[in-house]
């Protein structure tokens, strides 16, 4: 096959990469009220317009799909790969120090900024690939097609609606991940679950809860507001809590103590990462000398099965793994309570190994017995075996440019591909860097991206030509 010079076609790209990258970084892409021909709000619906844009300047030819999709082709010939990508970025949340969560900011070879990293980073380093090819006039016999979606952080109601109208492709990656190639993601079990009572009246008590903003992420704050105890009491609790990177702030209200709980947020799928606000603060409120009643039974339930510090169910009796896929995880990240019921909802990650019976059926059965209504199923995990044809293309692709000897990966993240046949995502983070990925200081390594260009840029020729 001939070769095309590819690593010094990069050469010179790093302003045009860092300019289209800031460009989408300066647009708040999180998720709006739905308006026509903008299903998912004004931002995103921005952001798409802003890609194809972008493409349109490189020369590359695009459409807005309705608002769901932007889509890129190369030409016009059967489709043999697609590249698979969002534009949508979670809140921006607390604690940025570099910048501004929207203004993109160069430091020390890193661009910061939301959604540097997750996804329009590597958006941008699969388009320069797409230009790469054009400009070194590689003689494709197949269309490459990048799909810019934008609900990938809210339910994948995007991808959902294109592939209900499109055929999926033979190949399929997204660089939604991690370098090498995740080609195990575990399986989704978030339920809804639920309880109401009478109006509780009796002192003292919980009067309110309110925890995570989003199901997919480690809750940084939390708060709740108690009736009959003074703040000395709960105070003296707090100080015998042995935990670390958790504060605890305390303000009396209208003759009540509102406590606001600070951790620190992480993706749900690894816990480990973050210190979650809402289950400290739970099992706080569960050693408070509170009167019975429905809620405070609640409140004690739930702390019971989900203990501040456990992210694998082991409390709840659902822990298992597999050598392949590795550990179950478990975030308990939404809770809203008050005198008349709760409604909470928990982002569990299932191996290869997790079933119905051992993961659904056994949650339901709990939480029924317990006095809850449940509602919720079990999406199974996503699984490309690693000697497929179309991984050994990838491998071979990444080890050229990146210099580093490939692997498979299992990981408890979802991205794009789960669900799609032979799909597997693919970069653009290269092992062992810290992005902070939905976190405060979101970044991106400027070399990284252009390595991750060049990849995509020989997956495609590999694949296409």
């Amino acid at each position: 096959m001939q070769q095309y010079p590819i690593g010094a076609y990069f050469d010179d790209k790093q302003d045009l990469l860092v300019e289209a990258v800031s460009r989408l970084v300066r647009i708040e892409s999180t998720l709006g009220q739905p308006q026509p021909g903008k299903p998912f709000g004004e931002g995103p619906a921005a952001a798409v317009d802003e890609f194809l844009s972008i493409a349109g300047e490189l020369g590359l030819a695009g459409e807005n799909l309705e608002g769901y999709v932007g889509v890129v082709d190369l030409n016009q010939e059967e489709t043999a790969l697609h590249i698979l990508g969002h534009l949508d970025v979670v809140e921006a949340g607390d604690g940025w120090s570099v910048t501004e969560p929207f203004i993109p900011k160069v430091l020390d070879g890193m661009i910061y900024g939301r959604g540097t990293d997750d996804d329009k980073g590597p958006m941008i380093a699969a388009l320069l690939a797409m230009k790469a090819v054009k400009d070194l006039q590689v003689p494709l016999t197949k269309n490459v097609r990048l799909i810019a979606g934008t609900d990938e952080e809210s339910g994948f109601r995007d991808i959902r609606w294109y592939y209900e109208r499109h055929p999926f492709a033979p190949y399929t990656f997204s660089p939604d991940g991690d370098f090498p190639i995740v080609n195990i993601e575990k399986g989704h079990y978030q339920p809804t679950f639920r309880a109401s009572w009478p109006q509780q009246t009796a002192l003292p008590r919980v009067c309110s809860f309110t925890g995570g903003p989003r199901l997919n992420m480690v809750p940084p704050k939390a708060s709740a507001l108690v009736a009959g105890l003074t703040m000395e009491a709960i105070q003296a609790e707090i100080d015998t809590l042995p935990w670390q990177g958790i504060t605890f702030t305390l303000t009396r209200k209208d003759n009540r103590v509102s406590i606001l709980c600070t951790g620190l947020g992480a993706h749900a799928s690894t816990p480990e990462e973050g210190r979650n606000a809402q289950t400290a603060l739970l099992s706080l409120l569960a050693r408070l000398p509170l009167a019975d009643g429905s809620s405070t039974r609640a409140i004690r339930t739930l702390a019971s099965w989900f203990p501040h510090g456990d992210f694998i169910g082991r409390a709840f009796g659902i822990a298992q793994e597999d050598a392949l896929s590795g550990p179950l995880t478990l975030s308990f990240t939404r809770l809203n309570l008050d005198d008349t019921g709760m409604e909470g909802r928990f982002d569990c990650r299932t191996p290869l190994c997790g079933t119905e019976e051992s993961v659904r059926l056994f949650t339901e059965e709990a939480m029924v017995q317990a006095g809850f209504s449940i509602q919720g199923e079990l999406d199974p995990p996503h699984h490309v075996p690693a000697d497929s044809p179309f991984l050994r293309v990838l491998a071979k692709c990444y080890e050229q440019y990146s210099g580093r000897k490939s692997q498979c990966l299992a990981i408890g993240g979802g991205t794009y591909v789960h669900g799609i046949p032979g799909g597997v995502a693919f970069g653009a983070t290269m092992p062992g860097f810290v992005s902070n990925l939905h976190g405060p200081d979101e970044r991106a390594s400027i070399r990284d991206l252009l390595t991750a260009a060049k990849i995509f840029t020989q997956v495609i020729i590999d694949l296409c030509s």
